[in-house]
């Protein structure tokens, strides 16, 4: 999880490589209005984003079941998002990559091919509510290097679940 540029889809995916498990990335559960919203450089409102969670939620629920897991890139900014995606898998775990905002719109800007204009990376900033103590969330310098962030990750996750 985190703001546009933190690195969710590179380390999510290299993350679910060295797991062995699924990758799901969310942006492409967006419906199309939502990116067409985006892209004209209008953020979200949490109403539009209820039905994106919910279909993130289900994909994140439907690979774990038969692949024994699953690693998911989705902003989840606020603790409400959050909490609707552990409504439908309560084991859930975050793991959050933080950056400033001055490296998220540097990304942003200089990324090819995405919906997401660098205008909006100051209402991904401004929604943004890191995960408390009490959520099943670890935090990690986005700015790391991408190894050290996967290795990281996989580590945190190991030790969450129980494994060596």
């Amino acid at each position: 999880m985190g703001v546009a540029g933190s690195g969710k889809t590179v380390i999510g995916s290299a993350l679910a490589e060295a797991l062995g498990v699924a990758f799901i990335e969310g942006d492409d559960l967006h419906p199309p209005e939502n990116v067409a919203k985006m892209a004209s450089g209008q953020p979200l409102t949490d109403e539009d984003r209820i039905g994106w969670l919910d279909a993130v939620g289900r994909a994140i629920a439907e690979n774990r079941r038969p692949a024994g897991g699953a690693v998911t890139a989705c902003s989840a900014l606020k603790r409400s998002y959050r909490d609707q995606l552990r409504r439908l898998n309560p084991s859930l775990v975050f793991i959050y990559l933080a950056i400033n905002p001055d490296t998220a719109r540097i990304r942003v800007t200089n990324r090819k091919g995405h919906f997401m204009p660098p205008t909006l990376v100051a209402s991904q900033f401004a929604a943004l509510e890191q995960p408390g103590d009490d959520e099943a969330a670890f935090t990690l310098n986005g700015l790391s290097p991408i190894d050290e962030l996967v290795e990281a990750a996989a580590e945190l996750l190991r030790k969450q679940s129980g494994a060596s």
